[in-house]
């Protein structure tokens, strides 16, 4: 859900129009953004993409122009359809039935644990200080409680008890 300032915002891709059989934007004046050229990229972790580069037909004289683009000459986006792709399936994951159930018992779950940790074992903070040694506490928790769990499935199960399914 988009907020109102950015459905109105002319400048952004996701306002303007898309004709896949030409692979061409339409901005809000009407004019195309053709694609010019294919750049790549490489980011700081060495993951390489292959984005493409659309400029307006023609901004010059435009009653938009300010609040489409702040550029000189014309309008320019910077588009990485691999990303659009992934985006878009991400989405879609998201909002199907069986993520939302993933969702839902992750929470549950989680909320139970920190429960475990805030009554029973009376946890109100980190005593030790820095990233490893907090790391290194909450390990030796979870270890704790998944021990304590085993044993508690084993007494009411008996020998035969799975503690890892």
């Amino acid at each position: 859900m988009e907020k109102r300032s950015f459905r109105k915002d002319i400048s952004k891709r996701e306002n303007m129009g898309y004709d896949e059989t030409t692979d061409s934007y339409t901005c809000h004046a009407g004019k195309r953004l053709k694609p010019l050229y294919i750049k790549k990229q490489k980011s700081k972790s060495s993951y390489e993409l292959q984005v493409t580069v659309y400029e307006c037909e023609d901004c010059t004289g435009r009653l938009h122009k300010e609040k489409c683009t702040r550029a000189k000459g014309n309008k320019r986006l910077y588009i990485s359809k691999s990303f659009l792709e992934k985006r878009q399936e991400s989405y879609e994951n998201i909002l199907s039935e069986k993520e939302i159930l993933y969702r839902m018992n992750r929470s549950i779950q989680v909320e139970g644990a920190f429960g475990v940790l805030k009554n029973d074992y009376e946890f109100q903070r980190f005593l030790l200080c820095g990233k490893t040694k907090v790391k290194l506490e909450i390990l030796m928790l979870c270890m704790d409680i998944i021990s304590k769990s085993c044993m508690q499935r084993y007494r009411m199960r008996g020998p035969k008890a799975i503690c890892f399914p």
